[in-house]
This record gives structure tokens, C-alpha cells and sequence, in this order.
């Protein structure tokens, strides 16, 4: 398939699969006429992509942990290292303090968002 479509496909802009591919997150083939080509299981590739900076992840980390996971179910495979399990934990940590931080800033919210719904006293007549 075509980038176009690719980017349809995975709401994934044009702009961005090329950065992509730049970063060599994703690979495609090039017609003689130089366009780019993506196989099917590009679309799974750049939605585990998708996933992986949604998380916080840089593109120097999603680069080693791609080679790590199964595009099609994002289980692991055989590529992982001790390494990088101790890199991932580390961003894990990473992510539940951002979780903890969203926690508190929801309840906070909820606490104003409270305080507003209550309603106004009638007026002192």
C-alpha cells in the first residue's frame, strides 16, 4: 500500500510515517517510480508505534524495544535483553509516577469541579 493509505489506515499522518521511517521505526519498498510501498503488517507496526509514544517512550527507545515485540499482538519475542528489560522498568517507573501525578490532578478537578455544582444561596432579601 501506499503512504496515503497507510496514514488513512492508521490515522497517522504522512509527515509522521515518514519521520518514521526516518528513525527506521518503519521500513518500506520503493517502486521504480520511487514511491513508497508498506506491506499489510505495516498498518499493526505503526499502531505498536503509536502505542509506545503515547506511553512517553522516545524514538531512540521505541527503536529497541520494537525489535522486541510481535507487531501483530505486542507480546514479546526472542530479541528481548537484559538490558533493555532494565531500561523498560525504568520507564514503567516513569509512567506510574505520571499515572500517580494525573491521579492527583483528577481529584483535585474533581474537588473544584464539585464545589462549582453546588448551588448558589438565594439573596438576603
Amino acid at each position: 500500500m501506499r503512504i496515503g493509505e497507510l496514514a488513512k489506515r492508521t490515522g497517522v499522518s504522512v509527515r509522521s510515517l515518514r519521520y518514521y521511517e526516518e528513525r527506521g521505526l518503519l521500513a518500506s519498498e520503493r517502486t521504480p517510480g520511487g514511491h513508497r510501498e508498506y506491506a499489510e503488517r505495516a498498518v499493526d507496526r505503526v499502531i505498536r508505534i503509536q502505542v509506545l509514544f503515547a506511553a512517553g517512550l522516545d524514538s531512540t527507545t521505541v527503536a529497541s524495544v520494537l525489535p522486541c515485540i510481535h507487531d501483530e499482538d505486542g507480546g514479546p519475542n526472542e530479541h528481548t535483553t537484559e538490558s533493555l528489560a532494565r531500561e523498560l522498568m525504568a520507564e514503567r517507573d516513569r509512567i506510574d509516577r505520571t499515572i500517580a501525578d494525573l491521579q492527583r490532578t483528577r481529584s483535585i478537578l474533581d474537588e473544584v469541579i464539585a464545589t462549582a455544582a453546588l448551588p448558589e444561596p438565594a439573596p438576603a432579601r
